[in-house]
Parts: structure tokens; C-alpha cells; sequence
């Protein structure tokens, strides 16, 4: 089958060169006069050019991506500064373009130059791309679904996701998971997963440091105050990453605290039993904590008939063993539990 590139009279290279430079006259034009019809014809170049370029790194109908037109596309790209500008464009163009460039973006995250990932070097020393995609987010509906498209991808970088972690753009997601868009919450809940379990090493780090701000920020925004949808995400969300071994110093210091084991109670009571299925996925590290501090052996054993009348009617959505052996040992311990146990626990 014949490459893409070979049907072309341009190169992929040149191709790239050509967007770059249509996109700053596209900008300089604007400035000058937005009524000028040149203005429309350069548009309507750049958006023919972006889609040049998709056509070349996905491929279409007639043929396969082929590595070599890939290889001279990437090069070109991240040679000179492409990403940004063509970014930075994106809510300029028409639908289609957006769509494209959208994937543009998203595809060459994973294109390596000589085994390297070379977005994510370019990425390190140009961390306000992401400041810029994350803003985007805020933007209408339609804007706003192409900056999360852009971004999941570029979480993948552990450089792209310790700097979101670290920096106020974190602080953005407890809200944008939370949007009136199903579609844009449900993308930002995927990038807020990305961040928190990809990258073990990294977010174990962050967590450790972070603890009370962030903790608090998700207690009250997600777990308390959240919709549905919200509350359902987050304790998923909360529960893998206690569970996860790189975390075990959180899940020790999360499991030792009544006032997160009052919320998982409340969580316990919601009326859906999918939040509540959730919730005893993380209250079972409460009890299953062998050295469990004196308040929380308390109120254990002064809800004991609640939780255990509960428990006795909490059953999965589908046969599940693994989910009846831990809800067994679960209520076995609550059982058992006495007060006499925090005199243990001090000794």
C-alpha cells in the first residue's frame, strides 16, 4: 500500500512549516482587520493543512500511517515551537479543524524520535502549555471537550503530571469534575484518575507532603458536598489509591482519622447502593487497621447494631465471593469489637 506522504507534493516537514506559519498570519491578520476576506483564505488553508497533517499520523480510508512520514511530521513539529501556536489557535478554527487538531496533539504524545518521547522533553521546558490547556477546560462546552481530549493524553508524561500536582492547577479539577457537562466531567474525572494513579512514585511523594490540604479539599468538595456522580467517582477513586502499596503510609494516617471514618459512615447510609458498595471498600481498612486509635474504637462499638443490620442487607450487583468474604470479616470484627480493645491498642 502506498504512503500517505507519497501522494503528496508536499512533505510531511513542510507541511508542518507551512501550518505554523499560516497560524501566525492568521493571527496577524486578525489583529490588522477581522473582516478581511484574506483573513477567511488563510483559514481555510490552515484548517485544509491541519487536516494534511491528521491524515499523515492516523492515516485514512485508502492507507495506513506510515512510520517514516510520522517520524519527518515529529521532527518538525517539536524542531520549532508548533505545539503551542497550534494550541493556542484551536478555539480560531472551524469544527472539523478543532477535531483534528485536537487529535494532532493527543497522537504526537506518543510519538518517539530515537526512542525518546520527544513532547514530553518538550513539554518539560514548556510546563505553560499545560497551564494553557488546563484553563481551557473552563472555556464553553464544545472548547472545553478538546482541551480535556489534549490533555489526557499529555498526563501520561510523569513530568506533565508532577507539575499539575504541584502547582494551583490541581486545585481546578475539584471543580471541573464537578461541571454541568457529563461529558466534560466525566474527561476531567479521567485526567484526576490519570494524576492520581499512574504515576505511583509520584503521587505516594505528593501525598505524603500534601496530606491535610489535599484530603481536606476531597473530603469536603467530593465526598460531602458532590452530586451523585461525584460522590461515586471520588470514593472509587479514594479507594484505589488507599489501596494501592506505593500509598500504604496515607492509608494509615487516612484510616486513623474518625472524622474520614464519619464520612464513610455517611456514605454508607446514601440511599444508592452503588456509593455505598464504595464506601465499604474503605471503611473495611478502618476496622482492618490493627492499631486503631481510641475514638474510632468507640464509635464502632456504639454503632455496632447499625452498621452490622446494614451490612447484613449490602450485597454486590452481581455474585461476588471475594465482596462476601471481606463483608464476613468485616462484620465478624465489628462483632467482636469492645472497649477493652483500646486499652489493648495503648499498650
Amino acid at each position: 500500500m502506498k504512503g500517505l506522504f507519497k501522494n503528496k507534493s508536499r512533505l510531511p516537514g513542510e507541511i508542518v512549516r507551512q501550518t505554523r506559519d499560516l497560524i501566525a498570519l492568521a493571527e496577524s491578520e486578525e489583529e490588522i482587520d477581522s473582516r478581511n476576506s484574506k483573513r477567511l483564505g488563510i483559514c481555510a488553508e490552515l484548517c485544509r493543512n491541519i487536516s494534511d497533517l491528521k491524515s499523515i499520523l492516523y492515516g485514512n480510508s485508502e492507507a495506513e500511517p506510515v512510520p517514516e512520514a510520522c517520524l519527518m511530521l515529529t521532527q518538525e513539529f517539536f524542531r520549532e515551537d508548533t505545539l503551542r501556536p497550534l494550541i493556542k489557535s484551536i478555539p480560531k478554527l472551524d469544527l472539523e479543524a478543532r477535531k483534528d487538531a485536537t487529535q494532532i496533539v493527543a497522537n504526537l504524545q506518543k510519538q518517539q524520535v530515537e526512542s525518546r518521547l520527544v513532547a514530553s522533553e518538550y513539554l518539560e521546558s514548556n510546563l505553560d502549555v499545560i497551564d494553557s490547556l488546563v484553563e481551557g477546560i473552563d472555556h464553553d462546552h464544545e472548547l472545553a471537550l478538546h482541551y480535556t481530549g489534549m490533555l489526557k493524553e499529555c498526563v501520561r508524561h510523569q513530568v506533565v503530571a508532577k507539575y499539575i500536582l504541584e502547582s494551583k492547577n490541581l486545585d481546578k479539577f475539584f471543580d471541573y469534575v464537578q461541571l454541568p457537562y457529563f461529558d466534560v466531567a466525566t474527561d476531567a474525572s479521567k485526567i484526576f484518575r490519570e494524576l492520581l494513579t499512574r504515576h505511583k512514585s509520584t503521587v505516594a511523594e505528593y501525598l505524603t507532603k500534601n496530606y491535610e490540604w489535599f484530603f481536606a479539599e476531597y473530603n469536603t468538595k467530593l465526598l460531602e458536598k458532590g452530586s451523585y456522580f461525584t460522590k461515586r467517582q471520588a470514593s472509587k477513586l479514594l479507594g484505589d489509591v488507599l489501596m494501592d502499596r506505593s500509598n500504604s503510609g496515607v492509608m494509615v494516617k487516612y484510616v486513623s482519622s474518625l472524622d474520614n471514618l464519619r464520612i464513610m459512615m455517611n456514605l454508607l447510609r446514601e440511599p444508592t447502593k452503588n456509593i455505598q458498595l464504595e464506601a465499604f471498600h474503605i471503611f473495611k481498612l478502618f476496622v482492618a487497621n490493627e492499631n486503631k486509635p481510641e475514638d474510632i474504637v468507640a464509635i464502632l462499638v456504639a454503632n455496632r447494631n447499625k452498621i452490622l443490620r446494614l451490612f447484613a442487607d449490602l450485597k454486590a450487583e452481581k455474585e461476588d465471593v471475594g465482596f462476601e468474604t471481606d463483608k464476613s470479616l468485616v462484620m465478624n470484627e465489628i462483632a467482636t469489637l469492645s472497649l477493652l480493645d483500646i486499652k489493648t491498642a495503648d499498650r
